[in-house]
């Protein structure tokens, strides 16, 4: 089976070829929280019984390109990508397979994961709802209200992650709204909070629970990872690459999937 570094590197692959396509697309945001998604989908979660919701509804073709590759529908299908009449708006919809909520206004989608992770308790269903929030989204009011909720109800099968990529569209979060130290502003509403590193492998890390309390985890992860092009650099959050730029990130994409799959691990 392909590593998680190199689903990873594939997929943003099928990121770049999404953007660059349709001229359109958050690609930043996309490529820090790649490693996330496929350590989730691939290695994590039951798709029986586990949800996720994608609070970052902006990284959209990163989710996109995961439900594909596993069969929630055709990959051809990436090709319409933002076209007229498609499924795969700029913003995930619930029309889409795989998809579960419509998001894309931030700080929307805690909320609507500490209400599936209630529903699910009360129903005597042991699912898991994992959430995946952008860092600029922390400073939504309504993030901190799901927080205290999530302890409140003792939601212990609640896990949010945060893609800690430190910035957004205008900048570093630090300059817009500080955020401090997250970990201990989650623990001290209560929750377990645990930090790791965003693009390392983090299949345990995402399996971790602590009874009668609900998760976090500070992902720190690289806005635009896998090319020095658009790494680190806010611009890119919404930034279209041109032919030049395209022909680089593709060829920095790929030297890092040729990697992966020499370094993967032989069967005996």
């Amino acid at each position: 089976m392909p590593t998680l570094k190199q689903i990873a590197a594939e997929r943003r692959l099928d990121v770049l070829e999404m953007v660059y396509r349709a001229k359109a697309g958050h690609i930043g945001g996309s490529m820090s929280c790649m490693d996330i998604l496929v350590s989730l989908y691939y290695f994590v979660m039951d798709k029986h019984n586990d949800h996720f919701v994608l609070s970052k509804g902006h990284s959209a073709e990163a989710l996109y390109a995961v439900l594909a590759d596993i069969g929630c529908f055709p990959k051809e299908e990436l090709e319409t990508f933002t076209r007229f009449d498609t499924r795969l708006a700029e913003h995930p919809v619930a029309k889409v397979p795989g998809v579960v909520f419509s998001t894309g206004a931030l700080g929307h989608g805690l909320s609507v994961g500490a209400g599936i992770a209630l529903g699910l308790k009360r129903g005597g269903n042991d699912g898991c709802v994992y959430v995946l929030l952008g860092d600029g989204e922390i400073a939504e009011g309504s993030v901190w209200e799901a927080v205290m909720a999530g302890y409140k109800y003792k939601l212990d099968n609640l896990v949010a992650v945060v893609d800690r990529n430190r910035l957004q569209i205008s900048g570093y979060t630090e300059d817009i709204m500080p955020l401090g130290n997250l970990k201990e502003r989650f623990a001290a509403f209560g929750w377990n909070a645990i930090e790791c590193d965003g693009h390392g492998d983090m299949t345990d890390v995402l399996k971790s629970r602590y009874t009668d309390k609900p998760t976090v985890i500070i992902a720190n992860t690289i806005k635009g990872y896998g090319s020095s092009v658009i790494e680190d650099k806010a611009d890119w959050h919404h930034m279209i690459p041109n032919t030049g730029e395209y022909e680089q990130i593709k060829a920095d994409l790929l030297s890092a999937a040729r990697k992966e799959l020499l370094e993967a691990p032989r069967s005996p």
